[in-house]
């Protein structure tokens, strides 16, 4: 992608901070931005994991991420964006509680940001085409 077609600014979803270090740069926006509901679930992670090799990386994760990124937070705005984001899960047909419900709130920053929202589960977030750009890395 050349640089002139990349995204100003984008918002990353959990799935792409996870796997940053393996991603082609010019996949991805020029200036990357990421949730305060990102950061929740990357510091959920260390204690989700049994495995002290798996916890300790994602402990490492979760404090490269803390020195990189200033969050957005999911604010007023945000609150307002996942009313229309979950009224279009819903018409879509799909379960917009649940698991995804963590997801659906990433989105809903996006929407209220106005950025494009970069996800390696581009199923996850179905029927907010409408809403959120979402771009698959």
């Amino acid at each position: 992608m050349a640089e002139s077609s990349r995204h100003q600014r984008g918002l990353l979803d959990t799935s792409v901070v996870i796997d940053l270090e393996q991603l082609d740069p010019s996949k991805l926006p020029i200036e990357v931005a990421v949730s305060a509901v990102t950061m929740a679930q990357l510091a959920a992670g260390p204690h989700a994991a049994s495995d002290p090799d798996e916890r300790g990386r994602r402990q490492d994760r979760l404090q490269r991420a803390e020195a990189v990124f200033d969050p957005l937070p999911f604010d007023g705005e945000a609150a307002r964006a996942y009313g229309r984001v979950y009224a279009a899960v819903v018409g879509a047909g799909r379960k917009a509680r649940g698991a995804r419900a963590v997801d659906l709130l990433i989105a809903a920053t996006a929407c209220a940001e106005d950025l494009p929202l970069y996800t390696r589960n581009g199923a996850d977030f179905t029927g907010l085409d409408d809403l959120v750009e979402v771009v698959v890395v």
